[in-house]
């Protein structure tokens, strides 16, 4: 999904719960409509490509919260500072960002026509690429626990049902290291409600809705921060730090 404006998603009075608005993402939907989109920057973010703000601004604010958070985040002993970039598209973020604070980033990416032309684009950093995944989220699982630094997740969690979510946090804190770090990055509503959008088959969920999700999975936040320099038509945009509950 891209980043969302408030005029692209459903009327929230037609969705009266989280349980509808659930049953209505679908898939294949998801996977129907990216494959028809372009396979540039502008077509993975919705339109606010290039020539809009929100490329750089993006790249500006995540560096500037991972930055802040440089004390809670660190590589175990005889470990690789390994990062795993979710929903990658053409590799945008991977690029501009994560190859700059990890040694080695995975890609994880379901749409075909962006995983052909992100091998491209990554040419320029391929001695930092490790594995590209051309799976869907919820069918990810680590190959092994405690592989990954960072684990980064922009603009692709509205594609998957709360539950299907909770899953999906829990695979993470397997594949994360002891001292690792899960970033969320995700357009909140206004509404206080999720919000489903029927183009992409994805739903943007409300603050509130985050972080029930998160601590219902055993992840404790540690840093949330509203991403500045966009357009204001767009939903907020807001990045969650995240560590898992240890027993």
């Amino acid at each position: 999904m891209p980043v969302k404006s408030a005029t692209t998603a459903q009327d929230p009075t037609q969705a009266t719960s989280a349980s509808e608005i659930d049953s209505q993402i679908n898939y294949t939907k998801a996977i129907d409509y990216w494959t028809g989109v372009e396979a540039s920057v502008d077509g993975v973010l919705g339109g606010f490509g290039p020539t809009t703000s929100v490329p750089k601004a993006d790249i500006v604010g995540s560096n500037t919260f991972l930055r802040k958070l440089k004390t809670r985040l660190s590589v175990e002993p005889g470990k690789v500072k390994y990062g795993l970039d979710f929903g990658a598209g053409i590799g945008r973020v991977t690029k501009d960002f994560l190859v700059k604070v990890c040694d080695k980033v995975d890609l994880l990416e379901p749409v075909k026509p962006f995983v052909d032309q992100m091998k491209v684009e990554l040419q320029v950093c391929q001695d930092k690429i490790g594995d590209i995944y051309d799976i869907s989220m919820q069918d990810w699982e680590p190959e092994y626990e405690g592989k990954y630094y960072l684990i980064w997740c922009q603009w692709c969690c509205g594609h998957l049902p709360d539950k299907d979510f909770l899953k999906w946090l829990d695979n993470c804190k397997k594949g994360l290291q002891k001292d690792g770090l899960l970033v969320v990055k995700e357009n909140n509503t206004t509404s206080g409600e999720d919000v489903f959008d029927p183009e992409d088959s994805s739903k943007t969920r409300s603050d509130a809705n985050f972080r029930r999700l998160f601590k219902e999975a055993g992840w404790k936040l540690i840093a949330t921060d509203l991403q500045k320099g966009v357009p204001r038509e767009l939903y907020p945009i807001r990045m969650y730090a995240l560590k898992p509950i240890r027993e």
